[in-house]
């Protein structure tokens, strides 16, 4: 892997988790807002699927958090690595399968 933008490829690759989870909320009837932000959608499916697959789905936040630091930096950020890169494709790639999974196992969310 050799991006010409590292900092866009991690960014691309926590975006592409973020949209799972945001799927699987969508699945059910539910549309994540801007209030809350991205945390809210990560905590609001591992809510749901925890136990087992929380901690698996929390994963994300750790990704979060330095997308954050990446996209608002302060004066000692360190840069994007390819091997962090990678390390965050493969958290993604599982969360992608979890998706997929419980997709239609999950009905439409009811208050009731």
């Amino acid at each position: 892997m050799s991006p010409t933008d590292p900092t866009a490829a991690f960014v691309l690759v926590y975006d592409a988790g973020r949209r799972a989870l945001t799927a699987v909320l969508e699945n059910q009837g539910l549309r994540p807002t801007s209030r809350g932000g991205h945390i809210a959608v990560i905590e609001a499916v591992a809510a749901q699927l925890d136990p087992p697959l929380g901690p698996d789905i929390r994963r994300l936040n750790r990704l979060r958090s330095r997308r954050n630091r990446l996209e608002y930096p302060s004066a000692d950020e360190h840069p994007v690595t390819i091997e962090e890169i990678a390390e965050a494709l493969t958290v993604v790639e599982e969360l992608v399968m979890v998706a997929n999974t419980v997709l239609d196992a999950m009905p439409p969310w009811s208050s009731r």
